[in-house]
């Protein structure tokens, strides 16, 4: 029991905290909580004033004033209402607004690993859902809580004063109308909390499928991925109606409480009128205070729903910015990238036990080129994916020169990359943009141009409609894949790295592009340090070092010359692919 309720402290405090690191307004959700206040205690009066106008009611004793005083408390608790209610939204938005950028600002700078593991879509979730759950709680449900308990409280107070006896009804249908409803209210937390991690798996399952519905549909997968969703919206579904059930039973159950209170009240009360111990007006102003008193219950058991809920979606959030984040700023500044970088010892696991690099070393000489071939799967990607510092090595290390490259700052260290990759990934936006993603400076039209000139872009982005300005799309569909791959160069060229790293950069071409980007390439790699993966490997024959790596392992290396001479594999790997090469382009002939 101890452990549980530290538990709950434990919840109670994280939530706090978290909360805090938003930076509220303090001073305006006071000020919302205290305008609720007294609207509450306003409302405490209005059946006190009701009963002294039913115990005066004749024509003769109406007054302008009694009248004008009721329309004024009226009038002020709607405009107090009113502005408390504004300023819980306003303190309730900044909250949310501060929770999503902390989210938002860590999602960006957690490395390459965590996403490896987790689901984008329930990612999402996170920043979306979970952060409107403890949104609805400040804005909706804490004022509830306190101006309930206020009511409740002031209510029961003067009751007891205008007439105990009839105040112990009251006594009996509190306790009644708690025990329905806190049960009640757990059943629907347990029902919410599993109804909000059911919707990030739906949310994860949408995010997976829609981006890929091109997939999708030329593979004749509809069926199989509306089975899919089926499913999920199914045990939506299923949760809506127990959830649906639950809810069914509140008002009837709080109506049965109500009538039945209302029937004692109304009798009880009736009697005592009519032997004169109460008035009438006493009996109605009873009436008013027991709706005063029930109806609040509903707003606490809400309050303590919400709060367990938040307390869950708070853990989820907490998890998040508990996670190690890349220090981008932190290390030394690369000064000279013009070095040769150095594999010593390399090895690196994804998982523990499972190795993709196995003890390589090598030099990667400055200003030349160094092509890594291989079979698929034997660890090529994985190495570029070390030289990027998504991952760290398991063991081992790379240098430049005789510096560690982990001792550079990662900010400094991308800078002097220039990344093409065979997907050729591509931003939502304009061709302008993409072009230029990453770069802290302004960049002018003529280097823009000059940028896609090389990169043999700028023929077909001239003939667009808007030019540069022209939308991609999402992950930029709307161009084909040798344009994404013309305008991944372009980007690249425009950051003039020291280190080009191509994966492959000219594979989406068509045999006239791939020629003249391969010129342009041929131009940008001249004194800088280049690292080719090659799957064709005519494109690199003329490497000035080549790696030959399968199984994690460096078992050959040298000029393609050396290679067909020394290592078997190799030799195999050259005849059969340059023999393919010789037929299509006598095909193509």
């Amino acid at each position: 029991m101890q452990k549980q309720e530290s538990n709950q402290q434990g919840k109670f405090g994280a939530f706090f905290q978290l909360v805090k690191k938003t930076n509220p307004s303090y001073g305006k959700l006071a000020f919302a909580i205290v305008l609720s206040i007294i609207t509450t205690l306003v409302s405490l009066m209005i059946p006190l004033m009701t009963k002294d106008l039913v115990d005066g009611f004749s024509t003769s004793s109406f007054s302008a004033g009694q009248i004008a005083l009721v329309a004024v408390v009226f009038i002020v608790q709607a405009l107090l209402s009113a502005y408390a209610t504004y300023a819980l939204n306003y303190s309730g938005q900044k909250i949310i607004a501060g929770l999503r950028d902390l989210l938002w600002r860590k999602l960006v700078r957690l490395p390459v690993s965590y996403f490896d593991n987790k689901a984008s879509g329930e990612t999402i979730s996170r920043i979306t859902n979970d952060t409107l759950i403890v949104k609805e709680l400040i804005t909706n449900h804490i004022t509830g809580f306190i101006t309930g308990a206020i009511s409740i409280i002031g209510s029961l107070v003067i009751l007891l004063i205008m007439n105990w006896r009839l105040t112990l009804i009251v006594f009996i249908v509190v306790p009644l109308a708690a025990a329905i409803m806190i049960p009640i209210g757990r059943k629907m937390f347990l029902i919410s909390r599993e109804t909000q991690d059911e919707t990030a798996q739906f949310t994860g399952l949408l995010n997976h499928i829609l981006p890929e519905i091109r997939l999708v549909k030329s593979s004749n997968a509809e069926a199989i991925e509306y089975k899919r969703g089926k499913n999920g919206i199914d045990k939506l579904f299923k949760l809506g109606l127990r959830e649906a059930k639950v809810q069914s039973l509140v008002m009837p159950l709080m109506t049965l409480v109500i009538m039945a209170a209302l029937v004692t009240v109304i009798g009880y009360g009736g009697m005592q009128v009519s032997s004169g111990v109460i008035t009438a007006g006493a009996l109605v102003a009873f009436i008013l205070y027991l709706f005063q008193i029930i109806m609040p219950i509903g707003q606490i058991t809400q309050f303590f729903t919400q709060l367990q809920k938040s307390l869950g979606a708070t853990e989820r959030m907490i998890e998040i910015l508990g996670e190690k984040e890349e220090d981008l700023d932190s290390g030394l500044p690369v000064t000279d990238a013009k070095e040769s970088l150095f594999l010593k010892d390399l090895s690196f696991s994804y998982k523990s036990g499972s190795p993709v690099i196995k003890n390589i070393n090598a030099e990667i000489a400055a200003g030349k080129v160094t092509a890594i071939v291989g079979p698929s799967g034997g660890g090529k990607t994985t190495l570029f994916k070390l030289l990027e510092r998504y991952y760290e090595p398991t063991e081992g290390m790379i240098s430049l020169g005789d510096e560690r490259i982990s001792r550079y700052s990662l900010e400094s260290w991308r800078k002097q990359i220039g990344y093409v990759s065979q997907e050729s990934p591509l931003i939502a936006g304009t061709i302008r943009e993409n072009i230029c993603y990453g770069l802290d400076r302004d960049v002018s039209d003529q280097e823009l141009e000059e940028a896609a000139k090389m990169s043999y872009a700028l023929k077909f982005i001239q003939e667009l409609p808007n030019t540069f300005d022209t939308e991609v799309g999402e992950r930029g569909i709307m161009l084909s894949g040798g344009q994404r791959q013309r305008i991944a160069i372009a980007r690249a060229l425009l950051r003039n790295p020291q280190i080009l790293m191509l994966d492959e950069a000219t594979s989406s071409l068509d045999s006239q592009s791939e020629q003249s980007v391969q010129e342009a390439l041929d131009t940008l790699m001249v004194g800088r340090t280049t690292i080719i993966i090659a799957h064709r490997l005519s494109t690199v024959i003329d490497a000035d070092q080549l790696l030959f790596v399968e199984n994690g392992e460096i078992t050959g290396r040298g000029t393609h010359a050396e290679l067909m001479e020394s290592h078997e594999l190799y030799r195999q790997f050259a005849t059969q692919q340059l023999k393919i090469n010789a037929d299509l382009e006598e095909r193509a002939g």
